[in-house]
């Protein structure tokens, strides 16, 4: 039953596939249609037929516009032919760098008898697929690694084409057993048995083209000739991929579908096991990136190992959590990063690739974006953050015209961040701001009710925007380290791809840098030290306990200027808010 449904589905697709060409045929059909008219008019006037000077009028004027036609037909299809897919920005994995992960990928290819993909890259995303990356663009196609023998329905004897590159998704790699990685990647690598086929390698190129060359048209120069004749093309290419939209879906489907039921027969009871490790693999990951990654990316530093990190993270989401009991058993089993020759290289090359499409930080490692590991994350990361949180704190401080509290210390006191946050307003009212402090899912807060803090958010976020616009000025430009040749062809004008979170409103970067300052008093009165929680991120260790009810305390007082919930807590950790502490 199985090869049954695996071929009717093929069947389907190929349908589908046809579909979409037959559109791309119904296409140059049109553009023939004015010189074929052209060609009975003169034939006619040669024979006898169609004589008289009307007649000769129309044939030249029907010769005039079937030029016209075909040379824009000509410059719309070469402009298909020629327009450069989006190709994902990935790590190029060669077969010398991870000879068992390609023979793993083919004897997997073997089992399900279909084409093995012709090359493997990385991607920093929970996520798995097949791309094709045959567009001349691209450069020369990559060779078949050896000679495949069509599956059912595939492709005929004889006639070939060029597998697609399978793309893995790095966090598999490491949190995964080679057993669960495998069970995983099947019915991805099933999909090259229908990707071989010529009718659907013909759709799928044609509807990239189209799509490849809507993008280029909305940028295709200055000019205004320039502009119309890609508003033109852009049209002509809008129509065309409408046309074949819903039959291209469809197609796609069919293919999935296909290859979903091809790989039933691999690993079916480890699959099911598997797809659990996925949902626990991208909560992990996704928890990595926006508490740990994030902050280091903003301090100027991207974590070298983010791959490793999410191992950490998980394990301790699996300590943590009851539903993911059982998990950390799987450790002892052989992970699939071992299928790896250096995991350590690649880790560092998808980790800068991370932090390229997530956050948009530089392409190359510079004075101002260095990597850090995680024995160095609490000192290079977590300290330099809140202390130059502090610093700028304090500096808009004095730009407010605040006065210092102590006027004989030799530094900056939490003191005085306590003292101006709960004294009263000048006039009673908040100083006038240029822009809006808080947006619009604040406005049912009853905010303000601390009117001083209006003020200072308002302050920081500005300051805080000025920084961050000259450090992506300073940053642009440049190509990801370790991205594939090809993959030169994704518009990096636009990042981050990926953005993790959206900006912070100016109430929670005072709150974050209220905090921040809260933390650099107590590492300089009573010792305690910055930390990494894997799952929640920076972290400040009081006695080596973490401090886990800050937060609220810090909202009271910036939301209600009330500083007793956090006063108390100070006095009871003995941090001394008076005393002077070290700015980053």
């Amino acid at each position: 039953m199985t090869g049954i449904g695996v071929e009717a589905r093929a069947q389907g697709a190929r349908a589908r596939a046809l579909a979409v060409l037959r559109v791309r045929s119904r296409a140059l059909a049109v553009a023939l249609l004015p010189a074929a008219a052209a060609v009975i008019l003169f034939a006619g006037g040669s024979s006898g037929h169609f004589v008289g000077r009307g007649w000769d009028t129309a044939r030249w004027a029907t010769s005039v516009f079937a030029v016209l036609v075909l040379l824009v037909a000509a410059v719309i299809a070469l402009v298909v032919a020629r327009a450069r897919p989006a190709v994902t920005p990935t790590v190029a994995i060669a077969e010398s760098a991870a000879p068992d992960l390609y023979r793993l990928v083919r004897d997997l290819a073997d089992r399900l008898d279909v084409p093995a993909p012709s090359a493997i890259a990385l991607t920093p995303d929970c996520d798995s697929w097949l791309e094709d990356r045959t567009h001349p663009a691209h450069g020369p196609p990559a060779p078949r690694p050896r000679d495949e023998t069509a599956g059912p329905g595939d492709h005929p004897h004889g006639r070939t084409t060029t597998a697609p590159v399978l793309v893995i998704g790095s966090p598999f790699l490491w949190w995964m057993r080679v057993g669960e990685l495998r069970a995983v990647l099947a019915p991805v690598v099933a999909g090259t048995g229908p990707s071989a086929h010529p009718d659907i390698a013909a759709a799928r190129r044609f509807v990239r083209g189209l799509d490849a060359a809507v993008a280029a048209s909305a940028d295709r120069g200055r000019g205004p000739g320039a502009r119309l004749l890609g508003a033109g093309i852009g049209r002509v290419a809008r129509l065309l991929l409408r046309s074949c939209q819903a039959h291209a879906a469809e197609m796609e489907r069919g293919v999935a579908a296909a290859a979903a039921d091809r790989a039933q027969t691999v690993d079916y009871g480890l699959r099911i096991v598997a797809q659990e490790q996925v949902g626990l693999a991208y909560a992990g990951w996704d928890r990595l990136l926006t508490r740990v990654a994030l902050p280091a990316w903003r301090m100027g530093r991207w974590p070298s190992r983010l791959d490793v990190g999410v191992v950490a993270a998980l394990t301790e989401l699996s300590r943590r959590d009851r539903l993911a009991e059982g998990f950390t058993s799987r450790l002892g089993e052989r992970p699939a990063c071992d299928l790896l020759e250096e995991p350590g290289v690649v880790d560092e090359a998808t980790s800068l690739l991370a932090a390229r499409l997530f956050h948009g930080g530089p392409a190359e490692t510079g004075p101002d974006w260095s990597p850090v590991t995680w024995q160095e994350y609490p000192d290079e990361v977590v300290d330099r953050r809140w202390r130059t949180d502090a610093a700028r704190l304090h500096r808009v401080l004095d730009a407010l015209g605040v006065r210092r509290t102590a006027p004989a210390a030799n530094g900056p006191t939490l003191e005085r961040v306590l003292d101006h946050l709960t004294g009263p307003a000048r006039d009673g009212r908040p100083a006038p701001a240029s822009r809006t402090p808080f947006d619009d899912a604040d406005e049912d807060d009853e905010f303000p009710r601390n009117p001083r803090s209006l003020t200072l958010a308002t302050r920081l976020g500005a300051e805080v925007a000025r920084e961050e616009a000259e450090g992506t000025a300073s940053a642009a430009g440049g190509r990801p380290a370790g991205q594939e040749t090809g993959a030169a062809l994704w518009d990096d004008r636009a990042l981050p791809l990926f953005p993790l979170q959206p900006p912070r409103t100016d109430r929670e970067l005072l709150a974050d840098h209220v905090t921040a300052m809260v933390c650099c008093a107590a590492m300089d009165t009573v010792g305690a030290t910055p930390g990494l929680d894997w799952l929640d991120g920076p972290t400040l260790l009081v006695d080596g306990e973490r401090v886990s009810d800050l937060t609220p305390r810090v909202l009271s007082l910036v939301e209600d200027g009330d500083a007793v919930p956090l006063r108390t807590w100070l006095v009871d950790a003995g941090i001394r808010p008076e005393k002077p502490v070290r700015l980053g």
